[in-house]
């Protein structure tokens, strides 16, 4: 190599990024493109050719070493909103299933509660129709009345016999008087009963409607939720894709790059796991 002129910079050896004494490549190439112009000024045009072609290599190395620092930073980007995302989705269905077992369970304890009650209940109301259920008593026929009075009067005289007699004949009508005053008793206790059972599995069947209702709005809070989780991300990935894309153009069409030629950070989705109305 001839010797440059006075004032020239030393041409920086081939593949250095970063010259001996800390020049960046902008200052190696500023370095070799004023040595380019001094050797074409002097018609030292072999060296001229020789610092061209470095700068060619440089330049072509700098937009290589460019394109792979805007490759792993824009992947780097991508992946931070992957994981912002998992992370929002494992935030968002810790909440909800937080949120469900807490529904059941306080909708088991409001069966528990409600079931326990209605057997209270209906031992009471059972007990109080058995104690008070008109007629309390059998109410005898004017016959048996009759019999009793025979009997009565048959013993006084000392009729014995007759009087045995009849005693055995009113007990009969007595039995039978008893079985039927019980049997009707017993069927009007038992309609009351079932009355009262009927409005107990009503009120049940009220509430257990109420809780499926509460679970189903539930359902439709978090599927609503996820829904809006899943669209944030969609638009963040959409909108760093088309910025990013955006800048791989500038990129290669000011390969050297201009001023104003900055990477733009990519919006990512922020965790925020609502609440729904339960």
């Amino acid at each position: 190599m001839m010797p440059s002129s006075s004032g020239d910079a030393p041409m920086p050896s081939q593949g250095m990024e970063m010259s001996a004494d800390g020049q960046s490549i902008d200052d190696c190439v500023e370095a070799l493109e004023k040595h380019r112009i001094a050797c074409e000024k002097e018609g030292r045009y072999e060296e001229a050719e020789i610092a061209k072609t470095r700068l060619e290599q440089l330049r072509v190395h700098d937009e290589n070493r460019r394109k792979e620092e805007l490759k792993s930073q824009q992947l780097a980007e991508r992946l931070g909103i992957e994981e912002a995302h998992m992370k929002e989705l494992q935030e968002f269905n810790e909440i909800w299933d937080g949120k469900f077992a807490e529904f059941e369970s306080h909708a088991a304890n409001l069966q528990n509660t409600l079931g326990t009650r209605h057997v209270e209940e209906h031992h009471a109301y059972l007990d109080k129709l058995r104690r008070d259920t008109e007629p309390r008593t059998p109410r005898w026929s004017r016959e048996l009345l009759n019999l009793r009075k025979i009997q009565e009067n048959q013993a006084k005289m000392k009729q014995y016999t007759d009087a045995g007699k009849t005693k055995a004949e009113a007990d009969q009508v007595e039995q039978k008087e008893h079985a039927l005053w019980k049997n009707r008793r017993d069927t009007k206790i038992a309609c009351m009963e079932e009355q009262f059972i009927k409005k107990q599995k009503m009120e049940m069947e009220g509430m257990l409607k109420r809780i499926q209702s509460g679970r189903e709005e539930q359902k439709q809070a978090r599927k609503s939720e996820l829904e809006r989780l899943l669209q944030r991300y969609h638009n963040v990935k959409t909108q760093t894709e088309s910025q990013q894309k955006l800048i791989q153009l500038r990129l290669e069409k000011y390969p050297s790059g201009p001023p104003g030629m900055v990477s733009v950070s990519s919006p990512r989705p922020a965790s925020r796991a609502g609440k729904a109305k339960v």
